[in-house]
């Protein structure tokens, strides 16, 4: 990560990710925050707690960034996703408020 421009914002989700801190991950988001996987979205904490103790966070997720984008409040880390869950080239697109994530949503790389 250290040779990419990723926002701080972005980066220390990453971490957080990485590291399986599901509270931090939860913290992230805005009170409404959105996770959109697939077309499947979840908002708020419990929705988002819920998706992600089985295909997030409690799937050991990794992430590891190989591209990034910014377009206004629009960050994009392309990157290699490894869990317990499903595994790939996956694109996650982070749409901020301030410091915090509005929406994240996760297509293919």
């Amino acid at each position: 990560m250290e040779n990419l421009q990723i926002p701080d914002t972005v980066a220390r989700f990453i971490d957080i990710v990485n590291a399986h801190d599901e509270n931090g991950f939860l913290d992230a988001f805005a009170p409404a925050g959105t996770v959109d996987d697939w077309g499947r979205e979840f908002t708020g904490r419990e929705a988002i707690k819920t998706w992600s103790d089985t295909e997030f966070i409690g799937a050991d997720g990794i992430l590891t960034p190989e591209e990034v984008s910014t377009a206004g409040d629009r960050v994009t880390v392309i990157g290699d996703w490894r869990s317990t869950h499903a595994n790939g080239r996956s694109s996650f697109a982070f749409d901020l408020v301030g410091d915090r994530i509005a929406k994240m949503t996760i297509r293919e790389g």
